[in-house]
């Protein structure tokens, strides 16, 4: 079992920065990828961005260049670094436990609960 927590949303104005993190606890060494999704009222929950145990990313092209994911071992903490937020990136964003290979990130069974960000025009 992993349990995984967010934390770091809120409400910013178009153009401001946001950082989420993940801390994950239980299994930690099952983890191979995590990754930020993102489920905005009324649509479907989409992938945002993943990061493998070895430091590969990958980025939705929504947000290439805004954001920056990473990970912190010692810590069990992955961050979302969100620069230059647009209305459009209003969303619950949750963390996932997944996996990365061939260059793409899949989803597992552990999610958070998710955390609100909220971007004002």
């Amino acid at each position: 079992q992993v349990h995984l927590v967010e934390s770091g949303g809120g409400l910013v104005q178009a153009g401001g920065s946001l950082k989420l993190s993940c801390v994950a606890s239980g299994d930690i060494s099952s983890i191979n990828a995590v990754g930020w999704y993102r489920q905005a009222a009324g649509k479907q929950r989409e992938l945002v961005a993943g990061i493998s145990s070895g430091g590969d990313t990958k980025y939705a092209d929504f947000v290439k260049g805004r954001f920056t994911i990473s990970r912190d071992n010692a810590k069990n903490t992955v961050s979302l670094q969100m620069n230059s937020l647009k209305p459009e990136d209003t969303a619950v964003y949750y963390c996932n436990a997944g996996v990365m290979y061939s260059g793409y990130y899949h989803s597992g069974d552990f999610w958070g609960l998710g955390t609100q960000v909220s971007v004002s025009s």
